[in-house]
């Protein structure tokens, strides 16, 4: 299944973390070796052995906060997942141009500041090919559905499709469109530390949700 916009926030912490504990152990050795042959008749100086505890310190405070930090978003996370899990079953909008074709036809809704005279959209895959072009009515600002069917009759493959809408004027000036995909939500699913929401075959994060609707 095609994950949208997901980032790796959780394995970036974990290995931060992984660092900071590599750190302290580094320091611990170096600590007691040096502790451990120094001159007698020359021990270490003072203020260099407090500036080294010191340092210790902040290491050691550091893991612990970042420990204590990915138990809050942990915690934050599951109540995330708890609450989502709602629009199971729902209409979901994002504000994105990225829509699925699996199951269901790839289905945005679009609208256009101004009047527009011409109103033409091209739709294409993940690798960015276009794979269909064609003209809306101008005058039917809305929603449009696209089963995968292309040109020569045969069928896109199931997968995320990026819909493109170039609206001009009577005058030829272009015009600002707004585009947003449209599916229903099936599962809820943690990637890293965002929730993402499965909708017709790709998943998009909750971030990205503008409408939850009771669907048809």
């Amino acid at each position: 299944m095609t994950t949208i916009n997901s980032n790796y926030g959780s394995a970036a912490s974990t290995s931060q973390l992984a660092g900071l504990s590599t750190d302290y152990t580094m320091f611990l050795k170096l600590l007691t070796t040096q502790m451990q042959n120094q001159d007698p008749l020359d021990p270490m100086d003072t203020s260099e052995y407090t500036q080294q505890l010191v340092q210790y310190s902040q290491v050691e405070q550091s893991i612990q906060q970042n420990a204590s930090l990915q138990e809050v978003i942990a915690q934050l996370s599951a109540q995330q997942m708890s609450q989502a899990s709602s629009f199971i079953g729902k209409e979901a909008r994002f504000d994105s141009a990225i829509a699925g074709l699996g199951n269901d036809p790839a289905t945005w809704t679009w609208h256009v500041d101004g009047t527009p005279a011409s109103i033409t959209a091209t739709i294409s895959d993940s690798s960015g090919k276009v794979m269909n072009t064609l003209t809306l009515d101008p005058a039917s600002q809305g929603r449009y559905e696209w089963d995968g069917t292309l040109s020569d009759g045969s069928k896109a493959p199931e997968g995320a499709y990026t819909l493109a809408v170039t609206a001009t004027t009577a005058g030829g000036d272009k015009l600002d469109a707004t585009i947003n995909s449209v599916a229903k939500v099936t599962d809820v699913v943690a990637s890293g530390n965002d929730i993402m929401l499965g909708v017709n075959g790709i998943r998009m994060p909750l971030y990205g949700l503008v409408a939850v609707s009771a669907g048809s």
